[in-house]
């Protein structure tokens, strides 16, 4: 399953915007997929000639309001985007991410309120297990209402909360100050090269996707075949047998080994076979930490 990030912001802000920015053609509604920019995946590409390239991405959600209802949508999200207006020159950018932050305190509060009712009631059957949950929630909502935030509760909290204020938070002001968020989007709609050539360089996208990348602790792998070359994200720190499943959990069901080659080696070598033949490959267990720039052929019999 992809990683998600949900966009937030206040009124006219520019978060769809950003979302249509982000996603281009490839949004449906209120969700989408933002490619992960990444110059390896071109020279892999390069001397595999495969018929169809795909880069990584990451799952784009947007909340059309605040208020804890609609915040409530974005629990299962991994980070957030926080759109500030820097453009209208009627709001100040720093005070809007405060009250941003405000709200997100204010949906978590309102989360373990209803959920310690719920609790409450299903405790009245007398189940151990029930009761020591509702005392717990009773001290987290003391907690948050002496002014603190789940991210800072001192000890475990309970299972199944999904904080929002636990979740990284990267803020992204649309304006000369910072991102040109319109134009951005319609530049999106154009082919890459087109694009390209317009910005005279990257896009400013690309640095909000590698900052996703970044405090998301994400890495890349690749699969390069003569069909699809593609390069995945994955959790830094997680095994083969992990990337196996990103792939498809059939392959991580009938997972036998995983050839590894570093992407330089492959481009180097020119092909499987050549890496292969000179030693650049090898064999890796289902507990080998996948490295980013790793390129896997995953083995298995389902």
């Amino acid at each position: 399953m992809a990683l998600e990030v949900g966009i937030v912001g206040l009124p006219s802000s520019g978060k769809s915007t950003l979302f249509h920015a982000l996603t281009g053609a490839r949004a449906t509604g209120d969700v989408g997929m933002a490619g992960v920019p990444d110059p390896r995946l071109a020279q892999i590409a390069g001397v595999i000639h495969p018929r169809k390239v795909t880069p990584a991405a990451i799952r784009v959600v947007e909340v059309r309001g605040t208020g804890p209802e609609l915040l409530g949508n974005l629990r299962q999200v991994d980070a957030l985007l926080v759109v500030l207006d820097g453009f209208s020159g009627t709001r100040v950018p720093s005070d809007d991410l405060e009250t941003l932050r405000l709200e997100l305190l204010v949906a978590d509060r309102d989360h373990v309120e209803r959920r310690l009712e719920r609790v409450t009631k299903q405790a009245k059957s007398g189940e151990q297990k029930l009761k020591q949950e509702v005392a717990e929630l009773e001290r987290v909502l003391a907690h948050v209402d002496a002014g603190g935030t789940l991210a800072d509760w001192p000890s475990e909290l309970p299972s199944g909360l999904e904080p929002l204020t636990t979740k990284p938070l990267l803020a992204v002001e649309n304006g000369p100050g910072g991102i040109d968020l319109k134009l951005e989007a319609e530049l999106a709609e154009l082919p890459a090269d087109e694009a390209a050539a317009f910005r005279e360089g990257a896009s400013a996208l690309e640095e909000v996707v590698r900052r996703l990348s970044d405090e998301l602790g994400l890495i890349s792998f690749f699969t390069a075949g003569d069909k699809e070359t593609r390069a995945w994200s994955l959790r830094r720190g997680r095994s083969a047998l992990e990337a196996a499943e990103t792939i498809h959990t059939d392959i991580a069901r009938g997972f036998i080994r995983a050839e590894v080659i570093r992407w330089e080696d492959l481009v180097k070598a020119g092909s499987h076979a050549e890496a292969a033949r000179s030693g650049l490959q090898r064999l890796e267990g289902k507990t080998y930490v996948v490295q980013d720039g790793d390129v896997l052929n995953i083995r298995f019999n389902v």
